[in-house]
């Protein structure tokens, strides 16, 4: 697959805790130079990154991020204020215990509310696959479907493990036709982006990508001055 291709479904990430404005101002300019689907940062940066990307790049942030468990008000509040601030995109976290406890009912009012707060922006929903079995998986499928939400997302990349491409497979099999998916959470390489974006993943959230073809351009260089003498 053309590199250019790979590039253009990357949500280029960086959600450290300890993440500074210079390194996301980095990040943004490698978003725009790469021309990478969004750039995913804090919420707290998100007025301030809006502002020096205007329309060249959508700025995407998470809610309810990592662990899912804060109120739907709450989430609701934080998807309201970041699209507010000029997110073009959320990534929400659903709340695991709920899945745990079968409240299926539960789930799909609090992503409906979440998907309102957004106001006509995109939502993702992270549904933290490495701590459910396949069968609340493929539950999940069927509540996000009906959610009304743009993508389901395998994972936050904080917990035990990020994406597989068993839970790719099982959300293209089981999701509605007109629902994204999103894989994220240990993508290092271009061939692990090219088979999950052969899967059926539409969205590759990582912060890998773009520095291996950053390094892959810095060696190409480096060969030029090597041989122009």
């Amino acid at each position: 697959m053309d590199i250019k291709k790979i590039l253009s479904y990357v949500d280029h990430t960086l959600l450290a805790q300890g993440a500074t404005w210079d390194e996301i101002k980095a990040l943004l300019d490698d978003g725009i130079k790469y021309s990478c689907a969004s750039c995913c940062i804090p919420a707290s940066y998100v007025k301030q990154a809006k502002e020096y990307v205007g329309d060249r790049l959508a700025i995407c942030t998470v809610i309810g991020f990592p662990n899912g468990y804060s109120t739907t008000a709450v989430k609701c509040f934080e998807a309201a204020d970041a699209v507010s601030n000029g997110a073009d995109e959320i990534d929400m976290v659903i709340n695991i215990g709920w899945v745990k406890d079968k409240k299926y009912d539960a789930l799909l009012d609090e992503i409906k509310a979440v998907k309102a707060a957004c106001n006509g922006k995109l939502l993702k929903v992270i549904i933290e696959t490495c701590l459910l079995t396949d069968d609340e998986k493929i539950k999940m499928c069927g509540v996000v479907s009906e959610s009304g939400a743009d993508f389901i997302k395998t994972s936050t990349g904080f917990s035990k493990s990020g994406a597989t491409k068993h839970d790719v497979e099982l959300f293209a099999k089981h999701v509605a036709p007109h629902l994204n998916i999103k894989a994220a959470g240990g993508i290092s390489s271009l061939e692990d982006a090219e088979s999950f974006v052969s899967l059926g993943a539409t969205r590759l959230g990582t912060s890998r990508i773009v520095k291996i073809v950053k390094s892959m351009e810095e060696g190409k260089e480096n060969d030029k001055q090597d041989t122009s003498y």
